[in-house]
């Protein structure tokens, strides 16, 4: 749980800086374009690698958890 949190506040802390950032820097409008593009790709990119950690943790555990089942007992 603290993993999902943790994630939680980093993408928001991300968001939150990148649009900070380019609020304050100087650059016309195709350049935000191009930046806001940017930033969005690798916040994607970034998310979608947590979920893929994420998700091979909790297959191992599931696994974990299967293993351990004891004996004469039936799967679901």
């Amino acid at each position: 749980m603290k993993t999902v949190r943790f994630l939680e506040g980093f993408i928001f802390g991300s968001l939150l800086g990148a649009a900070v950032a380019l609020l304050f820097s100087p650059s016309s409008g195709e350049e935000l374009r191009g930046q806001i593009q940017g930033e969005v790709e690798r916040i994607r990119l970034e998310v979608e690698k947590a979920a893929g950690e994420r998700r091979a943790e909790l297959e191992s555990q599931l696994s974990a958890l299967r293993s351990t089942r004891p004996a004469g007992q039936a799967s679901s």
